[in-house]
């Protein structure tokens, strides 16, 4: 591969070389940049103010079942996500759980109910999501949370194949990440 890349790199005159390597620079900053802006739909209400963000690594569970509208067809229905949370310098400081359910490390948590939904950038990733807090418990990081955010994901889609009668009851894991904000009312 490197012997590939220097006669491509001797091939290629430094001025070309040059213009590629500022165009593939642009092009990724364009693109990181469309990818941190957040859809108005999912913009937490006015005067909410960001109290934490963590970076989430774990899978998106789904299981083989009968449509509800044609029992003779079998899809993957989405069943709980399983992920640890991690700090900005990645250490970690709790876990991601059915509800949807986020529990920190000091002993808070909150459960969310979805407000709105945007498909991710990503093709291959599951959708951004704006949820509010549908309940808090404990004295910690997220117990004053009102709103949270679903961004940046990566993975976790239902495979697209391999659900039939056969399969019925059998679970799946999409592997993914994502980075989740959590929102409080403002002082």
């Amino acid at each position: 591969m490197r012997t590939a890349m220097k006669r491509f790199a001797a091939a290629v005159p430094a001025v070309a070389r040059e213009f590629l390597v500022v165009f593939s620079f642009a092009a990724s900053i364009a693109r990181a940049e469309a990818i941190r802006e957040v859809p108005d739909p999912l913009e937490p209400p006015a005067g909410a103010v960001l109290s934490l963000s963590v970076h989430a690594v774990g899978v998106q569970i789904y299981r083989c079942s009968a449509a509800p509208d044609n029992p003779s067809g079998f899809g993957w229905t989405f069943v709980a996500p399983e992920a640890d949370l991690f700090d900005s310098s990645g250490r970690r400081m709790g876990r991601h759980y059915a509800g949807p359910t986020w529990e920190t490390s000091d002993g808070s948590k909150v459960v969310g109910a979805l407000k709105a939904a945007v498909e991710s950038p990503e093709p291959t990733a599951i959708p951004w999501l704006l949820l509010r807090a549908k309940s808090t418990e404990g004295h910690g990081v997220l117990s004053r949370t009102t709103s949270i955010q679903r961004l940046r994901t990566v993975g976790g889609k239902a495979p697209s194949q391999g659900c039939s009668q056969a399969r019925a009851g059998q679970e799946t894991k999409a592997p993914y990440r994502a980075e989740y904000d959590f929102y409080v009312a403002q002082p």
